[in-house]
């Protein structure tokens, strides 16, 4: 039979310390099991929210954009002659003239313009002129040659030419000029710029030709009357001159053989 040592006050005293270690430990393990007590606190995070879109979630709608609209131009009338090229009487009016009131003196024309004594009939002349002109005293010419494009006769002499209005002052008239002022007149009637406008012509011819349109004379030099037509043309387009249909008629019968 196992027999028991027995214990020392101090052994016995230190027996019930450590059970009551134990006890006290297992109490305090057990309240921290409910959340009531205990040594340790734990941190709650706060809850975050993600701003990317779940996969499959995503907005996937495109956005579109209204494109700007757009112009095509008006494609442009097709000629009426069929051919692609402009009538040559385009912006010349046709109507009936009228020639009440004329006179030649309401056409101040032959003056000098530039003051240098030489009158527009001279300065015609000059620049017409097929080799160098000599000037002296008041507009004397010396050395000149001509060739009237009426008829192709070639002349040294300045007095064989009159200096012809390609329209003629009473066409002009009776095409628009009678509603003109003076100066106006003046100017058509010593027209420098336009080359076409005063030409040096044998004088005979210029008589023949008098006040007619293409209508009732035309040079007798075949071979210029292409260019005649068209430069009277371009003298009644630059200063607005109306045409009458006789006149138009015969512009375009010679404009057709050209």
């Amino acid at each position: 039979m196992r027999t028991f040592r027995r214990l020392s006050l101090p052994a016995k005293i230190a027996v019930v310390v450590i059970v009551f270690a134990v006890v006290a430990n297992a109490f305090g393990a057990f309240r921290n099991d409910d959340g009531t007590s205990g040594g340790t606190t734990s941190e709650t995070l706060p809850e975050t929210t993600s701003s990317v879109p779940p996969r499959g979630s995503a907005d996937t709608t495109v956005p579109t954009t209204t494109p700007a609209p757009t112009t095509t131009a008006a494609p442009a009338p097709p000629s009426s002659s069929g051919g692609g090229s402009s009538d040559p009487l385009a912006g010349l009016t046709v109507a009936a003239e009228r020639r009440a009131g004329y006179d030649r003196d309401l056409f101040d024309h032959w003056i000098d313009a530039d003051g240098d004594g030489c009158t527009t009939r001279f300065e015609v002349l000059i620049i017409e002129s097929r080799t160098p002109v000599s000037i002296s005293g008041s507009c004397t010419l010396s050395g000149g040659s001509w060739v009237s494009p009426f008829d192709g006769v070639a002349t040294t002499n300045p007095s064989d030419l009159d200096i012809d209005h390609l329209v003629p002052l009473a066409e002009a008239w009776d095409s628009g000029a009678h509603s003109w002022s003076a100066s106006r007149r003046r100017a058509f009637a010593n027209d420098l710029d336009l080359a076409a406008a005063l030409v040096a012509v044998t004088d005979n011819l210029n008589s023949q030709k008098g006040e007619q349109d293409p209508a009732e004379w035309l040079p007798p030099r075949a071979a210029y009357r292409c260019t005649y037509v068209r430069d009277w043309i371009a003298v009644k387009k630059k200063w607005e001159l109306s045409i009458d249909p006789a006149e138009a008629d015969a512009l375009r019968r010679v404009l057709a053989t050209c």
